[in-house]
């Protein structure tokens, strides 16, 4: 459906924020992780049509975007990371407004849209609440909403869960599953647990460049019995390298990446996304978390 060929994207500034992007998508949902600056805003940017890339090219469906921009743009929903809303008018009109430009004219079938797409984020019961008073979770529920209008095949969800309490998270990571289930969905955040709930295949993004790809599952599973987790320890066993150090129920403990037991304090743990990403992190920034 989906097709990005070696994109690059630079900034006035000198900042290399897209570096040989390539990526080939179709239905379902693609997780793309990364830390804060990695490029994320700017790919989704890039594909929304925002903004043009410096060389490569984007096909949709075989045409070419750069050429045909209004192709994608009238197929696509998007929610930026940070959105705002008109203060004084309700939930169900800035809805019917917005629709409108999206080109859904016929009344009829504009209202129907807006019924759907209401009770799809379970917004019905708020339909004549002003947006700029919603909670956060609403808000945020209220994006999904207008980005579903004019029904669009490939969605993208700039960091959708920031903000939320975990209740929130939940009902929109399963809102997200859901509608996945026939689109294309592009979510991006740097919560390494958001994609592990939500993505079936995941890119990780850093400094621009995809560094690593593929099904969800399979980028982590060659760690499996190299992942150990014990107490802190100073200086470090021999042969291991330092995943991440956190609490865990008030006692302070680190995640170990070693091709052995690193000591007998340490016990294997199931490997998991995040020690890919901590790892990956590693060999590209030096940061460990």
């Amino acid at each position: 459906m989906l097709q990005l060929h070696n994109i690059h994207k630079t900034y006035r500034d000198g900042t290399q924020a897209l570096k040989n992007i390539s990526l080939q998508l179709g239905t379902g949902m693609l997780g793309l992780l990364g830390p804060n600056g990695a490029g994320k805003s700017s790919l989704m940017r890039t594909i929304a049509t925002i903004q043009a890339p410096d060389s490569g090219h984007i096909l949709f469906e075989g045409r070419d975007v750069g050429q045909e921009p209004h192709l994608l743009r009238s197929r696509l929903g998007y929610l930026p990371q940070h959105f705002g809303v008109y203060p004084h008018i309700s939930c169900y009109a800035l809805l019917e407004h917005l629709a409108m430009l999206k080109g859904v004219k016929d009344k009829p079938q504009r209202r129907r849209q807006i019924d759907q797409v209401l009770a799809l984020t379970n917004l019905t019961g708020h339909a004549t609440r002003q947006p700029s008073h919603f909670s956060g979770g609403l808000l945020q529920r209220f994006g999904v909403a207008q980005a579903l209008l004019g029904n669009p095949q490939i969605l993208i969800f700039d960091e959708p869960t920031e903000g939320l309490d975990p209740a929130e998270r939940l009902r929109l990571h399963q809102l997200l599953h859901d509608i996945a289930q026939t689109r294309l969905v592009l979510f991006s955040t740097h919560i390494v647990e958001d994609i592990e709930h939500l993505a079936g295949h995941t890119a990780l993004l850093l400094g621009g460049a995809i560094v690593a790809s593929g099904h969800t599952r399979a980028l982590f599973s060659n760690l499996d019995g190299k992942i150990w987790q014990g107490p802190p320890k100073d200086p470090l066993p021999c042969n291991t390298q330092l995943l991440s150090q956190r609490l865990h129920y008030g006692r302070p403990v680190v995640r170990l990446f070693s091709e052995q037991c690193p000591a007998a304090e340490f016990e294997p743990v199931p490997p998991s996304l995040q020690d890919r990403y901590f790892l990956t992190l590693q060999k590209h920034t030096g940061e460990i978390a």
